[in-house]
């Protein structure tokens, strides 16, 4: 694992601003889909994600941005009740979080570790990536010229270089990326120049309403099972417990928290973010205060006009190419956590386990109950949690060094 100790505020400085722009696709993307201006969301979550450091006590390297699970209820919702009735609905979501970290810190983290054995938490990171490669291939199949560039300069920048450039792939992979597009004309310089220098974000204030509630709350199961296997995955990859310090219930009151702020700030969820920890993965850089400082600057970015101008300017294509890596990174820690849990696969019931959470992740099962949908991550948590419970015979807990 990459030192923390020599890293100079400097490079720390880069480091915690190239986090961002992992994040920043997504994160720009989700407001744009549900149809709000994108300050915001930055605004909320470099806001959120500090709230949650202070939560867990900084010492969890996350990053809280926007999450694609919510673009379909939220859009719905707004459909409805109006934007202001579904951010009530998001209020809603995020006291949800709140109670069930409750229910963690009563019950304590076993029963969690119980529910979730290796051969649950292994595929369900694998999925959390794997599901989110058709994104990537969604971003980067529009010209793979640049995306193929975009790349393969991250990868060569992480695998033959030392130095502070082994320790910014990503960022390397924009700039060549970037240059590559303007030499294509690819960059719409429009929205830089039309941008302006300061700019305050659209604020919101949510309308109260029975029924957004009620129809956004089932939204949470899936986010919520989801940020488990998030936790065990940064865990994994900074090679330390945090279910058990500073805690799932922590890790859970500060997600809820921050999408509760974010609702009532006119903003869409704040939750763990996946992209973020490959990034993490590939750089081997752990430290929370480069994560804060990532923070600190989407707060920034959200109100100088021209700095988010150039960041929408980024073509699709280069952070396309990049995503290709990350979701890939994460989907390796979940491989990773099989191996290293000693996972048995000679037995039957895990082989069971592990191929039906796969399937049904990837594949893209659904089950809806009038407006209640849950599908993806959160259908192959809960099918892979209920087989681990009624299946004879029991599993491995998750390995996590320093335990």
């Amino acid at each position: 694992m990459q030192s923390q100790s020599h890293l100079s505020q400097p490079k720390q400085i880069i480091l915690g601003v190239q986090f961002l722009f992992v994040a920043f696709g997504a994160t720009v993307l989700v407001p744009l889909l549900v149809g709000i201006n994108p300050s915001i969301a930055l605004f909320s979550a470099g806001v959120g994600t500090l709230i949650f450091h202070l939560i867990t006590k900084g010492k969890v390297p996350v990053f809280l941005g926007s999450s694609f699970a919510f673009i379909a209820p939220i859009t719905a919702a707004t459909e409805k009740f109006g934007w202001s009735g579904a951010l009530s609905g998001i209020v809603a979501v995020g006291v949800v979080y709140s109670l069930v970290s409750m229910l963690v810190k009563w019950r304590g983290v076993g029963f969690i570790k119980k529910i979730f054995p290796s051969v649950v938490v292994g595929p369900v990171i694998m999925v959390i990536g794997l599901s989110l490669a058709s994104v990537g291939v969604g971003m980067a199949k529009s010209n793979w010229i640049i995306s193929g560039v975009s790349l393969l300069s991250a990868i060569i920048a992480v695998v033959y270089f030392k130095g502070i450039i082994k320790l910014i792939p990503v960022f390397v992979g924009i700039v060549v990326g970037y240059v590559l597009s303007i030499t294509m004309g690819k960059v719409d310089f429009t929205l830089i120049s039309e941008a302006a220098w300061f700019s305050l974000p659209e604020f919101t204030t949510p309308t109260f309403s029975w029924e957004a509630i009620l129809f956004m709350i089932p939204v949470a199961i899936a986010p919520l099972i989801e940020h488990v296997g998030d936790i065990y995955a940064i865990g994994a990859v900074a090679e330390k417990d945090f279910m058990k310090d500073p805690g799932l219930d922590r890790t859970m009151l500060g997600d809820g928290i921050a999408t509760g702020l974010a609702g009532l700030m006119g903003s869409v969820p704040n939750t763990t973010y996946s992209e973020v920890t490959g990034a993490i993965e590939l750089t081997k850089v752990t430290d929370p205060k480069v994560l804060r400082i990532s923070a600190i600057t989407a707060i920034i970015f959200s109100l100088v006009g021209k700095v988010s101008g150039f960041l929408k300017s980024i073509p699709v294509e280069v952070l396309g190419g990049i995503m290709l890596l990350l979701f890939g990174m994460i989907a390796s820690v979940g491989v990773k956590t099989l191996i290293e849990s000693k996972a048995d696969f000679h037995k039957t019931r895990n082989m069971v386990i592990v191929s039906v959470i796969l399937t049904v992740g990837i594949g893209g099962a659904s089950i809806d109950f009038g407006s209640f949908s849950l599908a993806g991550i959160g259908l192959a948590s809960v099918v892979g949690v209920i087989l681990n419970l009624i299946l004879p015979g029991k599993s491995k807990e998750v390995h996590m060094d320093g335990e």
